[in-house]
């Protein structure tokens, strides 16, 4: 990377470093990570135009985060989510047609346009109740399209609600089959369960959301039933494993993974997720440490244990060794 130093006088390489910054903006200092370019030949800072646009946009966050303010890439997934463009959903909302636009394109929404906007973000409902209430203000087509996707929403929650109990009685199957597991290890075989059982049927085993936090895959419910736990084997006698309900390839597939990635531990286990795709892809522009409660797409996880089965060439269940010693001896001999 080549950028010019006004010391040197010249174009030299540099390198890039994480410094702590701060900011004052309306009298609310604000502290942030950013980046800092640096003189190879003589070490002192010099200018690069993607690095003061990146500083630029992590001083914007921190200010939206430290106001509660929602975010440009929250809002895009407002119009995702519900197939709406910027000028509909501005007229909805009773807004100016160009005020969305202006948000998308940096300006900073009060902090009133803003929590309506958060809610609308996490609560279809409320978007429903707005979209039947100013229906009026746009075209049939931009109606006709937001209902489509409210109710593709209401179907998928349905779906969700309903295999609640699903997890539930995997999370039962695994305990009662694993000798000293741990919450850390159990999150990681609910995921590598998921993964196996929709490449290998065509289905998800359960349609629970999936979070990239820093440790790996986890599944937040079944994270705060067992956290008191820590970093020790969960005390399966203090529970009921009676009336768990699987199917026979469901508790094959279990069992195939049981035996295949059960053997490792918690912490080994992270690691493993943390080489695959599907983790590292949702936290790519993270730190290391930095929380997140992003979804680890389902797609994604299809996909990735779908290309899996194609390369390590899975006829039966039982091949998921050949990966599973494979991705070990890769990272941990």
């Amino acid at each position: 990377m080549l950028g010019f130093c006004e010391k040197c006088h010249d174009m030299v390489e540099y390198y890039i470093k994480e410094k702590k910054m701060t900011k004052n903006i309306k009298g609310k200092k604000i502290e942030y990570i950013g980046k800092v370019a640096i003189c190879s030949e003589c070490g002192s800072e010099i200018f690069v135009a993607d690095i003061r646009d990146y500083n630029l946009k992590m001083l914007d966050n921190a200010f939206r985060e430290k106001e509660g303010l929602i975010s440009v890439s929250e809002m895009k997934l407002i119009l995702d989510k519900y197939n709406i463009g910027k000028r509909p959903l501005s007229l909805l909302l009773g807004w100016g047609e160009g005020t969305l636009t202006r948000y998308l394109d940096g300006d900073i929404p009060t902090k009133q346009y803003s929590d309506i906007l958060k809610t609308i973000l996490n609560d279809s409902k409320y978007m429903k109740k707005v979209l039947e209430e100013n229906k009026d203000a746009i075209t049939d087509v931009a109606y006709k399209r937001c209902n489509e996707a409210l109710a593709e929403i209401e179907k998928d929650d349905s779906i969700t609600v309903r295999s609640e109990d699903k997890i539930d009685h995997v999370v039962k199957y695994l305990l009662a089959s694993c000798s000293d597991i741990t919450p850390l290890a159990l999150q990681k075989l609910l995921y590598y369960a998921q993964g196996f059982f929709k490449a290998f049927t065509g289905e998800y085993l359960f349609y629970n959301n999936c979070e990239a936090w820093v440790h790996g895959p986890v599944y937040r419910n079944v994270y705060y039933k067992y956290k008191n736990y820590g970093y020790n084997p969960i005390e399966e006698n203090e529970y009921d494993y009676t009336g768990i309900e699987l199917s026979k390839i469901e508790e094959e597939i279990l069992d195939s993974v049981i035996r295949n990635f059960g053997c490792y531990s918690g912490k080994t286990l992270e690691k493993m997720t943390h080489a695959e795709m599907p983790w590292s892809h949702t936290r790519a522009d993270l730190k290391d440490d930095e929380s997140s409660d992003r979804i680890i797409e389902k797609e994604l996880i299809a996909k990735y244990f779908e290309d899996i089965k194609l390369k390590y060439n899975m006829l039966n269940i039982s091949d998921i060794r050949d990966y599973s010693t494979d991705l070990f001896n890769k990272l941990c001999v």
